[in-house]
């Protein structure tokens, strides 16, 4: 057994280790084994790892990090107005609760992040500083919070996104102020703070060779000239379906000629919604290719998803309409990305179904067509949670009896193959609480006749169904 393997053994907390011996995941039916990504990587000399919601993990969202991720990144909890929001005032449960986390299942952490130009608490932004003032606070925060965990993480985003993108350096308040030598002034407090920590340079749209990465490249060389203590350079990897950089495999090797690591940092690949079978084929593509160029560089010590479900990904509240962007969709449930991302670190296996959203014990629903007119209607969907315990993650299927299709929808993601139709939750709506109810809706198309679907499930259980309303 590999050495990983052993020790989620031991801990007893990782739902793929369920998936292979048979045993199902609490709340779920049994599965087919899927590959589990953080034995996968690690045999291939790298970590694979996920940002993380420190109050997300609970249940299947912990079972999920716990098994398939050997690194954690807090997503937000370890920024700066997370943690000292007022000055002087540290509040540390959303970080501890992650660094306890990663170290219960045998994880490391990636610190996100100690000096950012964004998410900075009004005090800091807003400040009348002089240099000296600015510099003792940046340096006394970064001391206070690299210092508090000293030991436990394994990396640090030092600074990040330092650079506009034609390469010139971004004009956040340590840069107004401060000047250009306020990154290798962080670099050295986080030094002097934690020594064993790797420190990093992280930033974005640096994943191939261009303006703002030649940027990235000569400041770090000057760095290393300089002896600032910079171990690695993050590439932080947002990126759009069918556009990987076909440069990225060069430039982390470029990096990784100045003598520091590079690792894949924010990785997610956001496509314009709906949702396609081909587009989710290339994605499929895309996360694969990523994975590979780190491999395939001796100093990529690994990759970091932003995210690993559709449910905890930032991408819906940044670019209305495009989503998607993670290896498991909204319910748990692996998407092909997730098989491509194995692929690259050597699986051959048949695809599996993976864990999927929680099952039902009753449910009821209503349908109604609240506007209809020549060629297309609007129709609401109430699904009640019938049963004694909480869903988490919900799919409601339906068969359309006349042909009728889905056009636009609204608090639900639909797809339609034929004239089956799925509606699937949104990161906001995918609890329904014992006795609770949840509401979508759409517009759509109909010809000849607009009769109403007879049956529908939830998260594949039959429901009881309550006559339509008139159109």
């Amino acid at each position: 057994m590999k050495l990983q393997s052993l020790r989620r053994a031991v801990l007893g907390l990782s739902a793929a280790a369920l998936l292979v011996t048979g045993a199902a995941v609490p709340g779920h039916a049994a599965e087919t084994a899927d590959p589990v990504l953080r034995d996968l990587a690690a045999a291939k000399g790298i970590y694979y790892g996920t940002a993380v919601t420190a109050s997300k993990l609970t249940g299947t969202y912990a079972s999920v990090t716990a098994g398939q991720f050997d690194s954690i990144t807090p997503g937000n909890e370890m920024k700066w107005g997370s943690v000292e929001p007022v000055r002087g005032d540290f509040r540390w449960s959303g970080a501890d609760a992650v660094v306890d986390f990663a170290e219960a299942n045998g994880q490391k952490v990636r610190g996100h992040t100690l000096v950012w130009h964004s998410q900075l608490p009004s005090w800091v932004e807003n400040g009348s500083w002089t240099a000296d003032a600015l510099r003792t606070v940046m340096t006394d925060h970064i001391a206070t919070e690299a210092g508090r965990y000293k030991g436990r993480i394994h990396h640090w985003d030092v600074v990040n996104e330092p650079f506009n993108e034609d390469g010139t350096r971004r004009q956040s308040v340590f840069q107004r102020v401060l000047g250009d030598g306020y990154i290798a002034d962080a670099f050295r407090a986080a030094r002097a703070a934690d020594p064993t920590a790797k420190l990093y340079l992280n930033d974005y749209n640096v994943e191939g060779i261009n303006a703002k990465s030649d940027a990235m490249y000569a400041l770090v060389r000057s760095l290393k000239a300089q002896g600032v203590p910079i171990d690695g350079v993050g590439l932080q990897a947002h990126l759009i379906v069918g556009q990987v950089p076909s440069t990225l495999q060069a430039n982390i090797k470029r990096f990784s000629d100045l003598g520091v690591d590079v690792a894949i940092t924010e990785l997610d690949i956001r496509m314009q919604l709906p949702a396609t079978e081909a587009k989710l084929a290339q994605q499929k593509a895309d996360f694969k290719a990523v994975t590979q160029a780190c491999v395939a560089v001796a100093r990529c010590t690994g990759v970091t998803v932003w995210g690993f479900t559709d449910s905890d990904s930032w991408i819906p509240d940044f670019f209305p309409g495009e989503g998607a962007a993670t290896p498991y969709d909204e319910g748990f449930r692996p998407k092909p990305a997730y098989y491509g991302i194995a692929e690259a670190l050597g699986w051959s296996g048949t695809p599996g179904p993976g864990p999927g959203p929680d099952p039902v014990s009753g449910c009821a629903v209503t349908y109604a067509v609240q506007n209809q007119w020549s060629g297309g209607f609007t129709a609401q969907v109430t699904v009640r949670n019938t049963g004694t315990a909480p869903v988490n993650g919900w799919r409601v299927g339906w068969t359309w009896p006349a042909g009728q299709s889905v056009t636009q929808a609204w608090n639900a993601s639909v797809s339609q193959s034929g004239t089956s139709v799925t509606a699937a939750n949104l990161p906001y709506n995918a609890v329904v609480a014992a006795g609770g109810s949840v509401t979508f809706g759409f517009n759509g198309a109909w010809s000849g006749a607009n009769t109403p679907p007879a049956a529908f499930t939830l998260n594949g259980a039959a429901c009881t169904v309550s006559a339509p309303a008139a159109g």
